[in-house]
């Protein structure tokens, strides 16, 4: 329990990368310890007297380069000196008459200051100690921000996740007399290749780090990073991230959070992926409704189709349907609920629910969070033959 005075606020740690199924509940024989810092202007309302946090996310790998295994809990502020936590509205990068932005979007002198002022406040050092047993387990700090005045933190799951195992662990509070400063919530779909981003947190507990750069690739999928498990697409950016990062924002110049830093590429220097602050957006939705994020599961393989794709499989073979665009279903698992609804390997899904689809992505959104609930599905096989098939989507394992 954080200690403090009168208002509560949850922490909500939000799996900010695509977090599977896990509950809020507390288990008996091992506890989570999580120290969480901010700015100045914060520390003077808050204490830091921590016990356990949080809740499990199974899908959300711990990946190592943003782990610190053994060590004790570190405290840190990250300090903004520009900007008053009480007006966060109007600190975005633009409209200061010392800018030289001719356009939203546009580099001006003072834009990345500006953007990393603005939510700067609301940056906070998370360090959570694993224990089992009395016995340390391991430790592992990042980074967050306070996107409510109620004090609901976003941050990655293995930041605060145990990552021993895929057990939940507890929920924390937050207690302070005033409203705390909390950062604006942008969009990632309006992101372009070459805008400009900057990422903040606290690196190796480094306070006041702030680094910029541009979006790499707004769309890049985690089958390209060899990650398996369910589908996700991150921003690419070459902002500088290092341990500790994972869990704070990335923001474009008018000061909002489009994403959230979750990993980079240890080998490689400008390499570094964030999650887009809309999927995000609906994994938070998920946490208040649910207390946990719930993921539609088919039991298929799916390729999206493009005019390219489409005349190289019609060249092997003659009896691919005629569509131009479409999902392809290449393999269909057994026992599967698309394999109870007749899903067959080569299907071209051309309707999902009533509407068009031209994406994986589209089939994804759609879904939602209905387990359980028939949709209809409209595809063409081998020779033009439509079908139309009813599936029931069931919750996805974490084993999956």
């Amino acid at each position: 329990m954080f200690r403090n005075t009168r208002r509560h606020a949850a922490l909500l740690l939000a799996a900010a990368a695509a977090a599977g199924a896990g509950s809020l509940h507390d288990h008996g024989d091992s506890a989570a310890s999580v120290t969480v810092s901010a700015s100045t202007p914060l520390r003077q309302l808050l204490s830091t007297a921590t016990t356990g946090l949080l809740f499990s996310n199974p899908h959300f790998a711990p990946w190592q380069d943003f782990l610190c295994i053994g060590g004790f809990p570190v405290l840190n502020s990250f300090v903004s000196a520009s900007v008053p936590p009480t007006d966060l509205s109007s600190q975005g990068s633009g409209g200061n008459s010392d800018d030289s932005r001719c356009c939203p979007g546009c580099l001006g002198r003072n834009s990345i200051a500006k953007a990393a002022a603005a939510v700067g406040p609301a940056v906070v050092n998370i360090s959570s100690m694993h224990e089992s047993h009395g016995w340390v387990l391991g430790k592992s700090i990042g980074s967050g921000t306070i996107i409510d005045p109620d004090g609901t933190i976003l941050t990655c799951a293995h930041v605060v996740a145990d990552f021993q195992s895929t057990r939940a662990v507890h929920k924390g509070k937050i207690k302070s007399k005033t409203p705390l400063p909390a950062a604006k919530l942008g969009s990632s779909c309006e992101l372009r290749p070459g805008d400009w981003v900057v990422a903040l947190g606290c690196p190796h507990s480094l306070q006041n780090t702030v680094t910029s750069g541009i979006v790499s690739c707004v769309d890049r999928k985690s089958s390209d990073l060899g990650l398996g498990g369910i589908r996700r697409e991150y921003l690419q950016t070459d902002c500088a991230i290092n341990q500790g990062n994972s869990g704070g924002p990335l923001v474009n110049l008018d000061g909002e959070i489009v994403g959230v830093n979750v990993m980079k590429v240890m080998a490689a220097d400008g390499l570094s992926f964030a999650v887009p602050i809309d999927s995000v957006v609906k994994i938070v939705e998920h946490f208040k409704k649910n207390g946990r994020v719930i993921r539609p599961w088919l039991g298929v393989k799916m390729l999206d189709l493009n005019p390219v794709v489409i005349e190289q499989l019609k060249e092997r073979s003659s009896s691919f349907p005629d569509v131009r665009n479409g999902v392809l279903v290449p393999m269909v698992t057994p026992g599967s609920p698309a394999e109870r609804a007749g899903f067959a390997p080569g299907d071209v899904v051309v309707e999902f629910d009533g509407k068009p689809i031209q994406s994986i992505k589209e089939i994804i959104d759609i879904m939602g969070d209905k387990v359980g609930v028939p949709i209809e599905v409209h595809v063409k096989r081998a020779n033009n033959v439509p079908v139309t098939l009813t599936v029931i989507p069931e919750e996805a394992d974490a084993s999956r």
